[in-house]
């Protein structure tokens, strides 16, 4: 599953460069973080920052999320579109304001 987020990221990032931050992989944009993940015991937790959490608050309800995270179960499949979107959300927020 990690694998599969990490293709997702790096096909909705085309000009991301992959770092590790904190000790996660993190993928980096115009020199600032654009989103990390990491795997745990019962889920993958995806960190796109605050402000992508609010923008999609409403489709991540079925998932436990936080400020700015949002963790999916690994009984589950991942919500590919979703986190498609949030990327493409944060590569928005990049390209558009380099201080987000």
């Amino acid at each position: 599953m990690l694998e599969e987020l990490r293709a997702i990221i790096k096909a909705s990032a085309p000009g991301a460069t992959e770092t590790i931050s904190y000790a996660i992989p993190t993928f980096d944009l115009n020199g600032h973080h654009l989103v990390s993940f990491a795997g745990y015991e019962k889920h993958i937790g995806l960190y796109p920052v605050p402000s992508a959490v609010d923008a999609f608050k409403e489709e991540l309800t079925p998932y436990k999320s936080g400020k700015g995270s949002a963790r999916f179960p690994l009984d589950q499949p991942l919500p590919t579109d979703l986190i498609r979107r949030i990327v493409k959300f944060r590569v928005e927020e990049r390209t558009d304001n380099s201080d987000t």
